[in-house]
């Protein structure tokens, strides 16, 4: 029965087409070809059967983007716009992307384009992940890249996502490493890029931090010859100022003395100064200098110290041992002894890892450093030391001290070692130099 059923069939197709070979170019062929025809509405918008149809011909991540966002700002294409939203101080905005592309394909991406497009790429990852720093002509753009895992996926969706946050600014041209912008540089629709805080030039008058101008020392040709270059790069920022500093060509105040030893009040300043300054346009890095309504953490520093608000400022951050801390124990500040090497690793590489210190011992610090004096490190400092070592050549103290199997932890700094030791911030796959800092400033 089956069987003649399909001959049957079979045998009706081959009338069909025996009849509609037969009557080409009839009427009746045109309209049964034409029924069988693809509807010329799918081929314009061809569609997935049982998916979701939405009538928008606009992509996702162009439509709501704000109008004044620069076209000259590379958009990867395969991201989703999460938002839109103002900076803290109003002045810009920070658009935010997200992305199933792992994050070394977008990285490559934005690589490529700013490179193509004629942008000089002043900062960029290491590998792939990482922010991007760029300028072309007086414009900038910060680019964030990062992976992110997905916490509550949905079926087939991979398990991590990328975002991609710019933050741009469409109606302000500042010099980035300027902290009191004037009116002048404020209103040019070319800068691109984070702004400084509209705050931050409402700090006390003695707060040296306040204004970054550029330094001329008559003596650095007294300082290591290796390390001259460097205080250069600092002073040019003008972050190796002091609270009275008049930078005048040939007056005696313009004497850098970088083989006297530093006080731990200088250091204070310089850190938080040359920290501010590398990331002008990076907030969320600087060193919040202290109002006059905070309590002094230290019974030696009181609020009309000239450097009050650096030192404070430090405490309040957690980056110099205090009672904020929880180390009661540190009630005195004293400013004006001087810094040691412990000290100044202490203080600094919290500022270059930008995460807690590792677990360390006597013993990993004789492993991985050989210090022979190890055993007279503050155990305090020790974390620091490992953390140090682990930024390989961007390491603080192969930058200021070179190869040594001492230490000498209880050792004075010299003015020019500090200022070597700022001269980078970050650790050896992302980071910034005084150098940089000045091409952003410029």
């Amino acid at each position: 029965m089956l069987h003649r059923k399909y001959s049957g069939l079979f045998f009706s197709l081959a009338v069909l087409l025996s009849t509609i070979t037969g009557c080409a170019n009839t009427p009746f062929a045109k309209n049964l070809e034409k029924s069988l025809q693809a509807d010329s509405r799918l081929e314009d918008n061809p569609v997935v059967f049982g998916a979701k149809q939405v009538n928008d011909n606009t992509s996702s991540t162009a439509k709501n983007l704000p109008a004044d966002f620069p076209k000259e700002i590379p958009v990867y294409s395969n991201a989703q716009l999460q938002s839109v939203t103002a900076t803290d101080d109003n002045k810009g905005k920070i658009a935010r992307w997200n992305s199933s592309v792992p994050s070394n394909s977008i990285v490559s991406f934005y690589r490529n384009q700013l490179k193509s497009n004629n942008w000089e790429i002043l900062k960029q990852p290491s590998d792939g992940q990482g922010e991007f720093q760029a300028r072309r002509n007086n414009s900038e753009v910060k680019v964030s890249i990062e992976p992110k895992t997905v916490t509550n996926p949905q079926p087939n969706q991979p398990l991590t996502s990328t975002e991609i946050v710019i933050e741009y600014s469409s109606n302000t041209n500042v010099s980035q490493a300027n902290v009191t912008p004037t009116p002048a540089n404020t209103e040019n629709p070319d800068f691109i890029g984070p702004v400084q805080p509209a705050n931050t030039a409402a700090q006390p008058e003695n707060t040296p931090q306040t204004n970054f101008e550029s330094q001329e020392f008559a003596d650095l040709n007294k300082a290591p010859q290796d390390l001259q270059p460097k205080i250069q790069d600092l002073a040019a920022l003008g972050v190796l100022s002091t609270p009275t500093n008049t930078a005048k060509t040939n007056n005696p105040a313009n004497q850098f003395q970088p083989n006297t030893n530093i006080t731990r009040r200088e250091y204070a300043r310089w850190l938080v100064a040359a920290n501010n300054a590398m990331y002008a346009n990076s907030p969320s890095k600087q060193i919040r200098l202290a109002g006059e309504a905070n309590k002094s953490a230290f019974s030696d520093v009181k609020k009309t110290d000239a450097d009050f608000a650096a030192i404070q400022g430090l405490a309040e951050a957690g980056l110099i041992p205090s009672a904020l801390s929880g180390d009661s124990t540190q009630v005195l500040f004293r400013p004006d002894a001087p810094l040691t090497r412990e000290q100044m690793l202490l203080w600094k590489i919290p500022l270059d890892t930008r995460q807690g210190l590792p677990t360390a011992s006597l013993d990993a610090v004789k492993q991985t450093w050989g210090f022979q004096d190890a055993a007279k490190i503050d155990p305090k400092a020790l974390r620091a030391l490992l953390a140090d070592h682990q930024n390989g050549e961007q390491s603080n103290i192969r930058r200021v001290f070179g190869y040594t199997t001492l230490f000498q932890p209880k050792k004075p700094v010299t003015r020019a070692e500090a200022a070597a030791a700022l001269w980078y911030f970050g650790t050896e796959g992302e980071g910034i130099s005084a150098k940089e800092a000045l091409k952003l400033k410029q």
